[in-house]
């Protein structure tokens, strides 16, 4: 279960690189000297919290900026802001629920993901927070944002974590399937949902806006654009694009569709359990043989704790390096000895052979100045102070190994996937949320599943 998380982690990561296009939005025109501005209102009523109009401002115009040259991809003002407003409302949502569940980012947590955007810029925090603010943006609002992406995440994957495992027998069954598929696909999608035990008529209302929207589509729309207008899928403000999938990944009925058609062709509206979808293949691609470099290690690692300090523990870690460079100790035996490292300490430190991404990233950034036989200085990681010692390397046919992982990956993302989407239909279909502006409440625009109670 916890090498399935590991994998599953990063596809479920919730988009912190959309942060980097904040930094090439312009910000809101500020008031002019003497303008008078119009005071804040309520916008929508979120179970015991509120969307005001200023937030909902913010977020339609950071989508504007979005697509600033390609305007004509967006639909109407009036819809634009109640598929940003469907969105607020669905965050808002999923904070409740994390609070409720205790779920808290430390300060320590959001600097990292603030250091990771800076990185994805090519800059440092410092001129990340100057650019941010050069933007018109506040910084500390910056951060917040990048918080709650992080509590959602944190949300996702305690919803997922209990109610999905992959069986060793469900990848064989998966990998010896005639219906199984290689290769990837670039897909975009539109999705019409249907609330939890919808009836005839909401089934009937959601398929005809669907074909409303397949109909616009073949008439000449942009299908991105189209996304936009009618899906009510959280990728719809992104063109419904959902990037590059493997095509064991993708539900059975579905795949059977996708794997006849061509790159550019664009799906009849399928029936799916949550509504109604219509498919874009925008391109495709070959699986191929994975040749990769492999790496034997061992490891001595020093653990901070009640009886050793943090300066402890490195002190400790600098002598055991120094006893193991001046040859007055074998590395296995003080790994025995001293290691903290559970899985490896009675082993002699001996992590087997991994590869580079599966090392993590402290231990791959030694790897690259390492010998064989070589060891490294002792660096710091989140466990605490780690030495290793570069056995070998190998170059080694991956293929079938990482062919067992992605499909486990693949079974497990479909899982999570329809569990996540189903948490998030209950949680909207037993929320309270009242609209407040009559303009926002047309019900053709207001996605089925949104659980609102307007009036």
């Amino acid at each position: 279960m916890k090498r399935f998380l590991a994998l599953l982690l990063p596809a479920v990561a919730l988009a912190l690189p959309v942060h980097a296009q904040l930094l090439n939005q312009a910000a809101p025109a500020a008031a002019k000297p003497g303008e008078v501005q119009p005071l804040d209102r309520i916008v929508a009523v979120v179970n015991e919290d509120v969307i005001l109009q200023s937030a909902l401002d913010n977020a339609v115009h950071s989508i504007q900026q979005q697509y600033a040259g390609k305007s004509g991809q967006l639909p109407p003002l009036n819809v634009l802001q109640q598929q940003v407003l469907d969105r607020l409302v669905l965050m808002k949502l999923q904070l409740q629920k994390a609070d409720d569940q205790g779920i808290r980012v430390a300060d320590t947590d959001v600097d990292q993901a603030v250091g990771e955007v800076a990185a994805q810029n090519k800059m440092t925090a410092d001129q990340l927070r100057a650019a941010v603010q050069r933007n018109g943006e506040d910084f500390a609002a910056f951060r917040q944002q990048i918080a709650e992406q992080l509590t959602v995440q944190r949300l996702h994957q305690s919803v997922v974590r209990d109610q999905v495992s992959v069986t060793d027998s469900e990848i064989d069954n998966l990998l010896t399937s005639p219906a199984y598929k290689a290769g990837e696909v670039h897909l975009a999608h539109i999705q019409i949902s249907t609330p939890s035990g919808a009836d005839a008529a909401q089934i009937q209302a959601a398929g005809a806006k669907a074909e409303a929207a397949l109909k616009a589509i073949q008439g000449g729309m942009d299908f991105n654009a189209a996304a936009i207008r009618y899906s009510d899928a959280p990728d719809a403000l992104d063109g419904g694009d959902l990037g590059w999938r493997r095509m064991d990944e993708i539900p059975s009925a579905f795949a059977d569709t996708i794997a006849n058609m061509k790159p550019g062709q664009v799906s009849a509206a399928l029936r799916g359990p949550t509504g109604f979808h219509i498919l874009k293949l925008v391109g495709e691609r070959a699986s191929s043989k994975r040749i990769m470099t492999e790496y034997h290690l061992r490891q001595i690692l020093i653990k901070p704790s009640e009886l050793l300090t943090p300066a402890q523990a490195q002190q400790k870690a600098d002598e055991l390096y120094t006893r193991l460079t001046t040859k007055q100790a074998d590395f296995a035996k003080l790994a025995k000895d001293d290691s903290a490292d559970d899985t490896s300490a009675n082993l002699g430190g001996d992590m087997g052979w991994i590869t580079q991404q599966a090392a993590g990233s402290a231990i791959a950034q030694q790897l690259g100045q390492l010998k064989d036989g070589e060891v490294s200085h002792p660096f710091q990681t989140s466990a605490g102070w780690v030495i290793v010692k570069l056995e070998g390397t190998r170059q080694s046919d991956l293929t079938t190994q990482m062919e067992r992982d992605q499909a486990r990956q693949a079974i497990g993302n479909r899982k999570a996937e329809q569990v996540y989407d189903d948490f998030l239909r209950d949680l909207r279909a037993n929320a309270y949320v009242h609209v407040l502006v009559p303009a926002l409440r047309d019900d053709n625009n207001t996605p089925p599943s949104a659980g609102a109670q307007a009036s």
